[in-house]
């Protein structure tokens, strides 16, 4: 994702998506964009995971179905939000909310397709550290700079703790 960031100059996208709209806020957009590529990137092995891991415990399976659909909710949130202050056009928020969520069932088809014959424990482990990885980067790099840049820092903390300890308490049911 780092990597992605750095050779995908921001400025790039603002200009090749929105160049005939009225922008309100490009730092907006481009931090809106930028989750949104994320986001693909991240619900994509995410939907893997969730295939790969109801293939292998069904009971596993429907707990992380259920986990990854609940943090959805705010996902969609953190694509739609930007894009849609920045451009006031809802269209737009939830058309860049819709494609990045639809790369999760992408990845549940590719993975069942590609990599049910060789699915083991490492194949899985390697996948859910990718997912993650690649969602704290786009938390730490863009949301939480543009959380302090609104002064709303506080808050974002409050919510990671919060999301931290609900995933704590999540495992007690594993």
């Amino acid at each position: 994702m780092a990597i992605i960031d750095f050779f995908l100059p921001h400025h790039y996208l603002e200009e090749r998506i929105c160049r005939r709209q009225n922008i309100i806020d490009r730092r907006l957009l481009s931090t809106g964009l930028v989750v949104t590529l994320g986001l693909i990137i991240h619900n994509f092995p995410e939907g893997m995971a969730v295939f790969l891991s109801s293939f292998t415990n069904m009971r596993l399976g429907v707990l992380l179905a259920i986990a990854i659909a609940i943090h959805n909710i705010p996902e969609g949130i953190a694509v739609a939000a930007p894009i849609y202050h920045s451009t006031q056009d809802r269209g737009k928020a939830i058309k860049y909310a819709f494609i990045s969520g639809m790369a999760e069932p992408l990845g549940a088809i590719i993975a069942y397709l590609l990599l049910r014959p060789y699915l083991n424990q490492n194949i899985l482990s390697y996948i859910f550290a990718l997912v993650a990885g690649v969602m704290v980067y786009i938390s730490f790099d863009e949301l939480l700079p543009a959380c302090f840049r609104d002064e709303q820092g506080h808050n974002a903390i409050l919510g990671i703790m919060s999301g931290m300890m609900i995933v704590s308490l999540s495992l007690l049911f594993l």
